[in-house]
């Protein structure tokens, strides 16, 4: 983290759970693929000051195949095809805001106009989906959900699926949360689609008198 977020997290970096945590990962990539790319697992922090964040995006876990995560919540590099929870968002903000779908999968736009896209486990063990949960991650993003939460302007949150919908309780009710199921394709069509997420944020942070986000990506191909 070469931002804000550094000194606001500086309070982690000594704690037992952080260095367990470290040993874990480190031995993780030492006798497995593991992804992201330890250069990439901070990417949501780095692109994403937390003096701009007005939106945060909460997933689970990286994507566990090869070249997709790189430090961003739903977001692949570009080169890599549009996964399916990510093509379902692309259809409702189409529906919701007319957006052009972009034709790849980087969402590096969003996070570098105030968008959070968080994980709450930022490490996975290639092709097994879930095996760095529990060791610490969670510890870590839910204090920077909550640091979130601490700032006096209003802040929008997307929570989609149950384990997002869990962190509420972490969130100050002066901010806006959306809630919905998961946009992936075994719970879209339950209440995902339709629910406009895109204009609701935007217009929560105008009705706040903050600038709304910017939901247009640059077309390209995945």
């Amino acid at each position: 983290m070469t931002n804000d977020w550094d000194l606001l997290l500086g309070d982690q970096f000594d704690q037992e759970y952080w260095v367990a945590l470290q040993a874990f990962v480190h031995g993780e990539r030492v006798q497995h693929q593991v992804f992201p790319d330890d250069e990439d697992v901070y990417n949501s922090l780095d692109l994403t000051p937390y003096a701009d964040v007005r939106v945060v995006i909460l997933g689970q876990d990286p994507y566990h195949g090869p070249g997709q995560a790189h430090g961003l919540s739903f977001s692949v590099r570009h080169g890599v095809a549009v996964p399916p929870s990510l093509r379902n968002i692309y259809k409702e903000l189409e529906d919701d805001l007319g957006v052009e779908r972009p034709g790849h999968g980087n969402l590096e736009a969003w996070a570098r106009n105030g968008v959070l896209l968080l994980n709450s486990v930022l490490t996975v063990r290639a092709h097994d989906a879930g095996s760095h949960r529990k060791q610490g991650w969670e510890t870590f993003t839910d204090r920077i959900i909550q640091l979130v939460s601490e700032k006096p302007e209003l802040v929008v949150f997307m929570l989609w699926g149950n384990f997002a919908r869990s962190k509420a309780a972490l969130i100050a009710d002066r901010h806006h949360i959306i809630e919905s199921p998961h946009p992936s394709p075994l719970s879209a069509s339950r209440g995902f689609f339709g629910t406009k997420p895109f204009s609701s944020a935007n217009d929560a942070l105008i009705a706040a008198g903050r600038d709304p986000v910017d939901w247009t990506l640059v077309p390209g191909s995945d």
